[in-house]
C-alpha cells in the first residue's frame, strides 16, 4: 500500500570515526527506507577525537555510493532535528545484549518527547559485531592496523590525526 508518505530514517551518532559496522547498517537502512539521514552529533560532552567537519566529510566519503543517504551535523535535541528533517524513524544498531537496555531507554525517552517517533534496531553482520569506534580509535592511537575495520580514507585520517 502506497500512501504517498516518504519514510525518512535518521541514523544518529558521533561517528568518531565511522566504521564498517556503521556502514553495514547504513547500507541496509538505505534499502529499507526511502531516505536515510546520517545525523552526526557535535557531542562536545563526549570529547570526540575528530572534529565535526572531519567526521561529516568522512561519512560523506564512505556513503557516497548510496544515492538516498544524506549526511548532516547537528547539536540540537535529536527529536528537534528529526522534526526539521521530516523524519519519524530512528535507526540504531545493537551489537550485543548490553546495548539493548541503553537503547530501550533512549527509544522510550524519544517517544515521550514525540509519540510519532519509532525506533528501528538492526543487528550488525557477524563480521562487524565486535567493531566499535572506541576500539578503532584505540588501535589507531597505538599504531595498529585498522584497515579491516574502516574505509581506507578513515584509516588514513586517523593515522594522520594520531601521528601529527
Amino acid at each position: 500500500m502506497d500512501n504517498g508518505k516518504v519514510n525518512i530514517a535518521v541514523y544518529p551518532g558521533t561517528f568518531d570515526p565511522i566504521t564498517n559496522g556503521h556502514f553495514d547498517l547504513i547500507e541496509r537502512g538505505a534499502r529499507m527506507f526511502d531516505s536515510v539521514v546520517i545525523a552526526i552529533a557535535a557531542s562536545p560532552g563526549k570529547s570526540p577525537q575528530l572534529d565535526l567537519e572531519t567526521r561529516i566529510n568522512l561519512v560523506k566519503t564512505v556513503c557516497a555510493p548510496l544515492s538516498n543517504v544524506k549526511v548532516i551535523g547537528f547539536s540540537s535535541l535529536l527529536t528537534t532535528m528529526m522534526h526539521e528533517q521530516g523524519a519519524t524513524i530512528i535507526l540504531r544498531g545493537l551489537r550485543a545484549v548490553s546495548d539493548f537496555e541503553y537503547e530501550l531507554q533512549l527509544a522510550n525517552m524519544n517517544r515521550a518527547q514525540n509519540p510519532e517517533l519509532e525506533s528501528v534496531f538492526l543487528t550488525p553482520a557477524v563480521e562487524n559485531s565486535y567493531i566499535s569506534s572506541t576500539i578503532v580509535r584505540e588501535i589507531a592511537k597505538l599504531g595498529g592496523d585498522i584497515s579491516p575495520l574502516v574505509h581506507p580514507q578513515v584509516a588514513e585520517a586517523l593515522h594522520n590525526h594520531y601521528t601529527s
